[in-house]
């Protein structure tokens, strides 16, 4: 009898073993889960702020270029008209007001629009610039002092006939940029968000104290790697991890750092209490499978607790849908994210919060979800909040019909409004003119292009008349206010279905698809020179100027290009015969 318990006993204890490795196992494998997917969220994160950082470095050298364009520089020494041609560069720059500089092909500098206030030459944040422009089109440097602030550098390379004869350096204070900005918006108690140049200096930051000062030297030793890693390293005593994204094409890289503590948060102490509990479970099994029992109600009492921990206050919305879209679960966090109270989605259809335009899409992919087991879909769309405000959201959502756990659609929703405002204005600054507002010579090329296909398109080409003097008199402030006020009476006279656009300095073009005879585009010219013949007012200033307006109907599959040729010669015959009246050109095909 004796050996019998004893057999029992063993046997209790082999099976309670078994249960506790296989527990260990198991518990092992879902942090590993987790901390995979903490890790990829973190490091698409950083993958993504690090494409918009780039993105918004890009644009730097693309303004650089334009504004280079817009201007005539000689590359003198200290040369006045230089100096004067750098002043109004940056003031009508946004990224570049702090200065500009020209530079020679020894890398010396020539003519600034500042007299103070500048980096030294002789800093090494310098050189990761001209590196860049030995083989590439343009060049950052690295965060740099300049007084009593940080700046840095963005250049391009000036060629004259094909050779480059120097280079156009733009400065930005690095505490005013729009990337600072968008970073000091991501600041959080449990995290701390850079972007470093390639030296480990601190070009953007949540913390604005800690602009210009250097990143821990762990960090800072790996940088210049491409991609993403993590890098963990001790600061003060606390154990730190740090994501670091490479930015291209500056070199630069995307730093987010917190406590190891916080990174890991509850996965890692849970995963410990219920080691743990699996050994205590061990010595208890050979006292009775009535400790066993009991340990693991407790067991299963937490992982609910912790479960409900993760979700309250889990960054992302969590629902789970019924075939008819039907909410049957909603985390807490809709009332954080949302505004709704806990609660008070379950049993409302998800297209009550859904905006209407995006409804059909939605009914479309849940559809086509529904009859694919284990399938998943992901879309954007709008979210209605509390407050009636509709918000952008990126939906994962998996069909877990199948799970009886679960038993419907598991939708996982993440806010992206931010990003989407920000790839908007990105996309709406690239098609438009910063000064008017009005669409530029791409935005105007791409209508054209696509009006031409189907239709006839009576394309003028206005060019101000004595608007230069305006300029060397009264300044360039006033030519800009002028430009503006010349842009509002045109929009006066468009048609609601005409493009309006600013392609030059002082030239306009608009276009007027779906007209077949010479009738619009002359009234349209007529009206145009009234207009703009009428005095302006700017401040104390009375200004009279004039326009040229060439005009030329394009039937439907004309070349842009040529369409747009044929309008500017109009334009220029018109100019050069004193704006007398002319027949509307039209395009001519060979018999």
């Amino acid at each position: 009898m004796r050996f019998r318990n004893w057999i029992a006993v063993l046997v209790s204890v082999l099976l309670l073993a078994g249960a506790g490795v296989v527990g260990i196992l198991v518990n092992q494998s879902a942090v590993r889960a987790v901390e995979t997917v903490h890790q990829n969220d973190t490091t698409a994160l950083g993958t993504n702020n690090g494409t918009l950082t780039g993105q918004l470095q890009r644009n730097s050298t693309l303004e650089l270029s334009r504004l280079l364009g817009q201007s005539a520089l000689r590359f003198g020494a200290s040369d006045a008209k230089d100096q004067l041609t750098l002043t109004v560069a940056a003031a009508k720059s946004t990224t570049f007001q702090y200065g500009m500089i020209t530079a020679g092909l020894d890398h010396g500098f020539l003519t600034s629009n500042r007299a103070a206030g500048l980096p030294d030459a002789a800093d090494v944040g310098w050189a990761a610039m001209w590196d860049s422009l030995e083989t590439n089109a343009y060049g950052f440097s690295g965060v740099m002092p300049a007084g009593d602030t940080f700046v840095a550098a963005v250049a391009i390379p000036v060629a004259v006939s094909g050779g480059v004869v120097g280079y156009l350096i733009g400065l930005n204070q690095v505490a005013t940029t729009p990337l600072n900005g968008y970073i000091r918006e991501l600041r959080g108690d449990a995290h701390l968000t850079m972007i470093v140049d390639t030296g480990g200096r601190i070009g953007a930051s949540s913390d604005d104290s800690r602009l210009g000062t250097y990143i821990n030297p762990a960090i800072r030793a790996d940088l210049g790697h491409s991609g993403s890693r993590f890098v963990k390293y001790e600061e003060g005593g606390v154990e730190m991890i740090a994501v670091v994204v490479a930015v291209s094409p500056s070199g630069w890289a995307y730093v987010r750092t917190q406590t190891q503590a916080s990174f890991d948060g509850a996965v890692y102490s849970w995963s410990r209490t219920l080691t743990i509990t699996l050994l205590a479970m061990l010595v208890i099994g050979v006292v009775g499978i009535t400790a066993l029992g009991y340990r693991t109600q407790i067991q299963r009492r937490r992982a609910d607790q912790r479960f409900q921990a993760l979700i309250q206050h889990a960054p992302d919305l969590v629902s789970v849908l019924d075939e008819s879209g039907r909410i049957i679960f909603s985390s807490p966090s809709s009332t954080a994210i949302l505004g709704f109270p806990t609660g008070a989605l379950s049993g409302h259809s998800v297209f009550d919060v859904v905006h209407p335009e995006d409804q059909p899409q939605m009914r479309e992919r849940l559809t086509a979800l529904l009859a694919e087991a284990e399938g998943v879909v992901r879309l954007q769309c709008r979210v209605r909040t509390a407050d009636g405000e509709y918000r952008w959201f990126e939906f994962t959502a998996s069909n877990q019909m199948h799970n009886p756990a679960l038993s419907g659609v598991v939708v996982n929703a993440r806010d992206i409004s931010e990003n989407r405002a920000f790839q908007e204005r990105l996309e709406h600054d690239a098609q438009h003119d910063p000064l008017t507002g009005l669409p530029n010579r791409r935005r105007m090329q791409d209508r054209l292009s696509s009006s031409l296909r189907s239709d006839s398109v009576a394309v003028l080409f206005v060019d101000l008349d004595g608007f230069k003097p305006v300029n060397d008199e009264h300044g360039h402030e006033v030519g800009d206010e002028l430009l503006r006020q010349v842009s509002d009476r045109l929009s006066a006279c468009v048609r609601a279905e005409d493009v309006l656009s600013r392609v030059g300095g002082d030239e306009f073009v608009i276009l007027m698809p779906g007209v077949f005879g010479p009738e619009a585009g002359v009234a349209m010219r007529e009206r145009i020179r009234y207009i703009l013949d009428l005095p302006f007012r700017i401040g104390d200033h009375e200004i009279t100027i004039g326009a040229s307006v060439g005009v030329h109907l394009a039937p439907a599959s004309t070349d842009p290009d040529e369409a747009l040729r044929f309008a500017d010669h109009a334009m220029y015959e018109i100019k050069h015969a004193g704006r007398m009246p002319e027949r509307i050109g039209r395009h001519r095909t060979a018999d």
